[in-house]
């Protein structure tokens, strides 16, 4: 069970990039490193390929971060936010906000 997944909005809290927003585009199959749009950007050099009809030259695109470097943005409180989880009364398990106790989005159901 992931704390942040694939289409969360986060907020960078440490690093080049402290501050910034953005949508989580994926996460590494052990978990650890995300890859978020538009933060973490790069350059990276390209030798153009005529078979695959792609041109050279420098390419900017996003660097996976590791996953302790951001935080779930929180919409109430406009801020970074530690997640938890907890299961409701008809047996799901959800994700919430620890700041106001917020459930964040329906995970699964239990056994």
């Amino acid at each position: 069970m992931r704390k942040i997944r694939k289409d969360d909005e986060v907020v960078v809290i440490a690093g080049k990039d402290k501050g910034r927003r953005g949508k989580v585009m994926r996460v590494a199959e052990n978990g650890e490193r995300i890859l978020v749009a538009g933060v973490n950007m790069i350059k990276r050099h390209t030798k153009p390929n005529p078979a695959r009809n792609v041109a050279g030259g420098i390419i900017e695109r996003e660097a996976a971060m590791h996953i302790s470097n951001v935080m779930l943005f929180n919409p109430m409180t406009k801020k970074g936010d530690r997640v938890g989880f907890r299961f409701l009364e008809d047996g799901r398990k959800v994700r919430y906000f620890k700041s106001n106790n917020e459930v964040v989005d329906v995970v699964r159901s239990s056994p």
